[in-house]
């Protein structure tokens, strides 16, 4: 039940904002995410990180029998430990938001909570069905905290990014549904549990895997975003508040990958494995051409916005090599993504506070006013530069190294499907990333002072603040400056939970997780008595797959 409870908390704590006192509203957020916190490092700490690969704390709560329609939860470290990084995040949102909401604070922090229950909720679903709702849930929050509390150009911002990621899920939806179709015209009955539709899915034809790839990745790679369906991302963020922005950097784009990772890597392995050339062509044009448009930015909020799009496309890239360095760094990558550039986001945020403008020709020189805020600015950028020491190297250098060992052969003989090239040209987009950061914090930390007129002595829009950054602010960047710290000294203990899980997916792609080469996705169901969900005898007019499915193009 350990995995419902992180659910139901910030359900709960919305419930209990919705109908307390405006003034105890801001209370009530922090004590209800610090509780969230704490129920999330309990479910840690009862987890078998002896066995990360296996499903733990899991719980189901029928719904519809019919249609075998369950509340089902489930966790292996992957799942967990992007809900350890959305539980952290909650409350440095809604302490971070202190200043800049003012107006409505019932309605924003009700929603922001509401946010956080469906976030983990995608991560800890084990049900085609609870995911796909809390999935598509999230669009909900994230459309109002943009469209009623961002900058002057936030109800486009809020319209785009709904129908951008709307339309797309419900392609994946459609993907998806059919999977479940074949899972009941094979078994006999109507199963949504994600392990069982994974079975049947590799069991389809080639044909069939390329279709259902091709509807999946229209609706996550909206959601990461890959290019060339980027384009809503910039604007969606440049217009958010900062803890709006820190939630779609830290949390939200990691839907889109982690839902790559558990369902186009495991429901169809033939497909990915075959089409995996053309997604890293595409990641790979995301890393360079969306670093090359952040050398010409001189809005700092869009800067940082368009670099997700380059830093995630290393993410993608090292899934599609396949291999567990590869895997492992994706995986990596999202946390470190999290908060390093939800860091970012908080320090433009506060920046924003004081000087009412995000634009490099207003203001710079800003370590002269403000050097608490610029050792912080410097760290973390220096973590998303990929300085070694700092997390972001670890991650994208596995991420490069995966690439690249993609290309020798595998267990069986048969090599992977990406190589040296793919990870050289990557490669560049490290460079490109170094110079427009490094860039963006010579105009805006160092260099003479420039000020916008009425804004020399540090007044906030909401208020007095003080020039330099203030306890409550300096409390929030810690533990982000931390994590960056421990996962670039010693991601370790992090990496070696996750290569089980790792294993695990690339064990259905022979040769590379310890196949026979032949590239043969066999699921016969013509032997099995049982359905492997309800125990119960499969139906006589359940239909069976011809045997095992082999891809036409054969080993390599």
């Amino acid at each position: 039940m350990e995995l419902f409870l992180l659910v139901l908390i910030p359900v709960v704590v919305a419930g209990v904002i919705a109908a307390g006192p405006a003034e105890r509203t801001r209370s009530i957020a922090t004590l209800g995410s610090l509780v969230a916190l704490a129920a999330t490092v309990w479910a840690a700490m009862r987890f078998d990180w002896s066995n990360p690969a296996a499903m733990q704390m899991a719980a189901s709560v029928p719904l519809v029998d019919a249609l075998g329609i369950t509340l089902s939860v489930g966790a292996d470290a992957v799942s967990l430990w992007l809900i350890i990084l959305t539980a952290v995040l909650g409350p440095l949102c809604v302490i971070g938001s202190f200043s800049a909401i003012q107006q409505r604070t019932k309605t924003y922090y009700a929603w922001l909570s509401i946010l956080q229950a469906a976030m983990v909720g995608v991560f800890a679903a084990r049900d085609l069905v609870f995911f796909y709702i809390c999935f598509e849930f999230t669009l909900l929050p994230m459309y109002i905290l943009i469209a009623l509390y961002g900058s002057t150009n936030r109800k486009k911002a809020a319209t785009r990014f709904f129908l951008y990621t709307f339309t797309g899920s419900i392609i994946a939806l459609a993907g998806l549904v059919y999977v479940a179709w074949k899972a009941a015209g094979q078994l006999g009955v109507w199963t949504f549990d994600i392990g069982a539709l994974a079975t049947v899915a590799q069991g389809m034809s080639a044909t069939e895997q390329g279709w259902v790839l091709l509807a999946m990745l229209a609706g996550f790679a909206v959601k990461v975003p890959v290019f060339p369906v980027h384009t809503w991302l910039p604007l969606a963020h440049t217009e958010a508040p900062t803890a709006g922005s820190v939630i779609l950097a830290g949390v939200l784009l990691k839907l889109g990958t982690y839902a790559i990772y558990r369902f186009v890597l495991g429901f169809v392995p033939a497909a990915v494995f075959e089409y995996a050339t053309a997604i890293a062509v595409l990641a790979i044009i995301g890393i360079v051409y969306a670093g090359l448009i952040c050398w010409v930015q001189r809005d700092v909020k869009k800067l940082v916005a368009y670099s997700s799009v380059s830093h995630l496309g290393f993410c993608v890239l090292g899934m599609v090599a396949l291999n567990s360095i590869g895997l492992s760094g994706a995986v990596l990558y999202m946390i470190n993504h999290g908060l390093s550039t939800g860091a970012l986001f908080f320090l433009i945020g506060m920046m924003y506070e004081r000087y009412h403008t995000r634009s490099m020709q207003e203001v710079g020189g800003l370590a002269r006013r403000m050097p608490v805020w610029a050792f912080f600015m410097g760290f973390f950028t220096m973590a998303s530069v990929g300085l070694p020491g700092l997390n972001g190297f670890v991650s994208e250098f596995m991420c490069l190294l995966g690439t690249f060992q993609s290309g020798a052969p595998g267990v069986g003989g048969l090599s992977g499907p990406l190589g040296p090239w793919f990870a050289a040209i990557a490669g560049t987009g490290m460079i490109v990333a170094a110079i427009y950061l490094l860039f963006m914090m010579g105009k805006v930390v160092f260099g003479p002072l420039k000020e916008p007129p009425g804004h020399g002595h540090g007044h906030g829009e909401h208020g007095h603040l003080p020039a330099d950054l203030t306890p409550r602010e300096i409390g929030i960047l810690i533990p982000l400056a931390l994590g960056c710290i421990v996962l670039g000294v010693y991601p370790n203990p992090v990496i070696r939970t996750l290569e089980p899980v790792n294993d695990k997916v690339l064990a259905m792609y022979p040769g590379m997780g310890g196949g026979d080469g032949s590239r043969t996705i066999a699921v016969d169901f013509s032997t099995m008595k049982t359905c492997p969900i309800t125990g119960k005898p499969l139906g006589e007019g359940a239909s069976h797959p011809h045997g095992s499915q082999h891809d036409d193009g054969g080993a390599e």
